[in-house]
């Protein structure tokens, strides 16, 4: 079946869509219709129905035949460790842990915090806690105490379970005395806390409070699995608000599973038995989606790699996992593409490595140039497949769905919008506008399953957040257009549209024109403030390694780049060379903040930063120029 015609099939009868889908998950009790629509524009997806996420992600597989496949591969390069957990082994061990838990008196509904590395038993927990009917929310190991505090109070979980510490490229980073600041903290304060130690960094036990994890394992009796309701929280998950508060996204049980099962092999294009590696961390959506829930729930083999893209030991330890674990289908972040193309620039380390597994390769997280999607294609001579999706949706919006067909691809576009999805591109007036014109990007009601129904605790703020602005519409925060044949192309987010001289104009157009020099590695274009225009872009680059021309000419390049590609209208002018960008830990450059920068603002301190230390090296470089002056 064609992609238009599995598109229209949804489109004509959502329910029989929907509840086809639900047909391959394992349900204690069916439910009795998809859509329950009765609290509009607040929906919920089959919502009487009962089954468990640890029994569709780990048990069934064991009773179908798949005991003795590998369901976790765990690699790393930084600390030397590998190793592989079958479906029968990971049921014996999350079975235990959750009978640990539910000893302890954690029960359906309780939330549990997870605050770990790339370990594991990062997975384990979180399957560990499902399967006893608790809400699990993951915070990305390393956080700050007081991010992590936050998180604490609005989650009030009855226990926290945490790695003693993480282990970076020449960095161990402990993560139990955060955690004791943060209780500290908090006014909350969890019953209990697992600690799972690790060799690099032993933490210290405070009695009574903090529990081993090994011994809680190896000494506890396993439990069965609790069905819960299909409108049973199964996580919350936190994305960073615009206001400093975090937003509690919460994730359904039955339309997760639903959703996710559905995407592995339409979008991902697997069966079950193959290995899937998406190179994220268990603190982000993709950490949640396609390490943990999506590759186990259908019946795949994923990775967890403790490792970066660089620098572990080197820019070809991409290709060494995806040749050494057969992985068919891999998932990364352009960033980490971007960082793999700078240091080799010419491929030489993927032509060490042996790729004939590699089928397709999936890029989301931030915008894909053109320049890096090309460079991709012809070293791994696969589609690579750029999508668009959010921390709120939990799975993509728009894509090239290769397990139906594979269509045209074009360079800029995320291809078209899977089943689910009315995407409509909007005007300020919540008016549909034509092709080709840049405008909102919303999405009609209602958002298919597995999408967030609401945040935790915050109905009134997940209206005024997402529902508001376009009434009957689910806002992205994203701004872009729709071409002819319906591809979509998302340009910005609706904040980073500049206004000059009275000109919207997208930032990421001018990013894609600057990525296509030949110099250039990576790049971002902010709007800074301008007494005449209102605003004027300013864009910065990171060079290849092994380029060594003077930095002035190299900008005057790129000025006169932009000025050819897009014309004068874009009054582009300012270019700088800079050594790094700042990014979140999962590669999102943070444009915001270097926008406060350049024009004199206050800004807060990203909790998810990367690096703070680069932002002194943006600060001064735009000082060099005139700005940060205030």
């Amino acid at each position: 079946m064609a992609y238009k015609d599995v598109y229209a099939a949804w489109q004509e009868n959502p329910e029989a869509f929907w509840m086809e889908a639900a047909s391959a998950i394992d349900w204690d009790r069916d439910p009795s219709k998809a859509l329950f629509d009765e609290n509009a524009p607040l929906y919920e997806w089959f919502s009487d129905g009962m089954l468990n996420t640890c029994w569709n992600a780990v048990d069934r597989h064991v009773e179908n035949g798949r005991a003795d496949q590998v369901a976790i591969i765990y690699d790393s390069p930084i600390t030397g460790r590998k190793d592989k957990i079958t479906y029968a082994q990971l049921k014996d061990r999350v079975s235990r842990v959750a009978g640990g838990l539910a000893a302890k008196g954690v029960g359906k509904g309780d939330r549990v915090i997870i605050y770990m590395p790339m370990v594991a038993e990062a997975l384990i927990a979180m399957l560990a806690v499902t399967r006893i009917g608790a809400v699990h929310s993951v915070v990305f190991g390393g956080f700050a105490s007081n991010e992590l505090a936050v998180r604490i109070n609005d989650a009030t979980p009855k226990a926290i379970i945490a790695g003693s510490c993480g282990i970076e490229p020449g960095r161990i980073v402990p993560y139990k005395p955060l955690l004791d600041g943060a209780i500290e903290l908090s006014d909350h304060k969890p019953d209990f806390t697992v600690i799972l130690q690790r060799e690099e960094s032993v933490a210290d036990m405070i009695p009574g409070r903090d529990f081993d994890w090994a011994e809680m394992e190896s000494n506890s009796a396993p439990v069965d699995c609790l069905p819960v309701e299909g409108n049973h929280p199964a996580y919350i998950l936190y994305t960073s608000g615009t206001t400093g508060q975090p937003k509690g996204v919460i994730r359904h049980t039955g339309g997760h599973l639903v959703a996710l099962n559905w995407t592995m092999k339409n979008i991902y294009n697997l069966d079950p038995g193959d290995v899937f590696w998406a190179a994220s961390d268990v603190g982000w959506v993709v950490g949640h989606s396609y390490i943990t829930y999506g590759p186990l729930v259908h019946g795949n083999t994923t990775i967890v790699f403790e490792g970066k893209p660089i620098g572990t030991p080197d820019a070809g330890t991409f290709w060494r996992v995806i040749s050494e674990h057969n992985v068919k289908s891999f998932f990364t972040a352009p960033t980490a593409f971007r960082a793999v193309k700078r240091e080799d620039p010419k491929g030489e380390f993927v032509k060490e490595y042996d790729l004939s597994c590699l089928k397709q390769v999936y890029l989301a997280g931030e915008r894909a140039d053109p320049d890096t999607i090309v460079w991709a294609q012809e070293q791994l001579g696969t589609p690579v497949i750029d999508h668009w999706w959010q921390t709120e949706t939990g799975y993509a919006i728009a894509a090239n769905p290769l397990g139906i067909e594979e269509l045209p691809t074009k360079l800029g576009s995320p291809a078209v919008p899977m089943p689910g999805y009315d995407v409509q591109i909007l005007d300020e007036g919540g008016h549909p506008i034509p092709a080709g014109e840049l405008g909102a990007i919303a999405i009609k009601l209602p958002l298919p399953p597995g999408t967030l129904p609401t945040l935790w605790n915050a109905e009134d703020r997940y209206k005024s957040s997402y529902l508001n602005a376009f009434p009957g519409y689910y806002e992205t925060g994203d701004a872009g257009y729709k071409d002819e044949d319906g591809y979509l192309y998302i340009m910005a987010r609706t904040d980073d549209v500049i206004n000059v001289a009275g000109h919207r104009l997208s930032t990421g157009g001018m990013e894609e024109v600057l990525a296509s020099h030949p110099d250039v590695a990576e790049c971002a274009v902010i709007g800074v403030t301008d007494q005449l225009k209102g605003q004027l872009p300013l864009g910065m680059v990171c060079l290849n390694s092994g380029v060594d021309r003077p930095h002035e000419e190299v900008s005057a390049e790129c000025v006169k780049l932009v000025r050819e590609k897009i014309g004068p209208v874009a009054a582009f002018k300012l270019c700088i060379v800079v050594d790094r960008l700042p990014k979140t830990r999962s590669g999102k450059i943070l444009r915001a903040t270097m926008v406060s920068i350049a024009d004199g603002k206050d800004f807060k301190l990203p909790a998810t930063i990367d690096d703070p230390a680069i932002l002194d090296e943006i600060t001064d470089a735009l000082a060099e120029i005139g700005y940060t002056k205030g």
